[in-house]
């Protein structure tokens, strides 16, 4: 058994056919089919049920499937570590993001990053942050852009700018032609808050209160995306915190009918950082890339000044908020 046949394997299972997976490994049919067999009887175990041109991966061989597509996994890990240690900054850079960052500072950053990475091709994965921070863990991501503590001695961060919050509502609703709004003058009945998984909801429930809390908990609203809740909070639905590059962003009728409003507690607004594990190779390249989104990021916001310990402060906060609203 060789690398080569775990290969065949898993291009057969993947293609489900012995000519397209020999094209796909570029050999002969004939080639790919004699090593398959080699294999099937080296373990004694029949691999793959034929049917005519169809091929399916027997029942009882599918852990070993499951294995070769593992060892591949991790000789490519291999290769990409040793990529790493002789050159930091070659090869690609695998980075999550959490959906109430990405669409709104990857029109500013990617371009900057090209242009500071250009042997660091940028792949973008975006999800939510219980989501993205096990891919980081298991090496499946380089780092993840994410706006709370991730929580994990294996992991640190960089920070990257410190964004405040705004008070989003349709242009007629009274509180939006007040210069600042404050989170008590906010009806906890009427705020719009994300469904459970995003970050964005637990900041938002720790700036408004136990109340707020208590108002999610009996909400008919689940939106799945800060696009959902600012279309709704322009129709007259009801209210919203956003972070103000979302609203910074948008232009033309993507605005119209809103009105948003700065927090009059300026200190209200979330710290968004790179984490990335503390054993990596790519650690030069991290640090240049959150240098370069600090340095394309619109002036407002890369005059902001992170803290000296990023994101903790935040996630204590809605820990304190939620553990309030679980004892009354």
């Amino acid at each position: 058994m060789n690398l080569r046949d775990l290969q065949y394997v898993v291009a057969v299972a993947d293609h489900g056919h012995f000519g397209r997976a020999a094209a796909a490994c570029n050999v002969s049919q004939p080639t790919l089919s004699g090593q398959i067999l080699k294999l099937e009887a080296e373990l004694g175990v029949r691999i793959f049920e034929r049917e005519g041109r169809t091929v399916a991966v027997a029942a009882r061989a599918e852990p070993i499937v499951e294995q070769a597509r593992r060892a591949l996994a991790a000789i490519a890990e291999v290769a990409a570590a040793a990529r790493g240690a002789r050159d930091p900054f070659a090869g690609p850079l695998r980075i999550g993001v959490i959906p109430t960052v990405g669409p709104y500072l990857l029109p500013y950053a990617l371009p900057a990053l090209i242009r500071d990475l250009p042997q660091a091709p940028i792949a973008i994965v975006e999800d939510l942050t219980d989501r993205l921070l096990p891919l980081l863990v298991e090496r499946k991501l380089d780092a993840v852009v994410i706006a709370t503590d991730p929580g994990d001695r294996k992991l640190e961060t960089l920070p990257l700018y410190d964004e405040p919050f705004l008070f989003v509502a349709a242009r007629g609703h009274p509180l939006a032609a007040r210069d600042t709004v404050a989170p008590d003058d906010i009806d906890p009945k009427t705020l719009l808050l994300l469904a459970d998984g995003h970050c964005l909801r637990d900041q938002a429930i720790a700036l408004c209160g136990p109340h707020a809390a208590r108002r999610a908990a009996g909400s008919d609203i689940s939106a799945t995306s800060l696009e959902t809740l600012l279309q709704l909070a322009a129709a007259g639905y009801g209210v919203t915190l956003a972070p103000r590059l979302a609203i910074e962003s948008r232009a033309g009728a993507a605005l119209a009918g809103l009105a948003a409003r700065p927090l009059a507690d300026r200190a209200m607004k979330r710290e968004v950082a790179l984490a990335f594990r503390r054993d990596t190779t790519r650690r030069a390249a991290l640090v240049r890339f959150a240098a370069s989104v600090r340095a394309a990021a619109p002036a407002w916001l890369a005059a902001a000044k992170p803290s000296a310990h990023p994101l903790k402060a935040k996630a204590k906060a809605a820990s304190r908020t939620r553990m309030a609203g679980s004892k009354r």
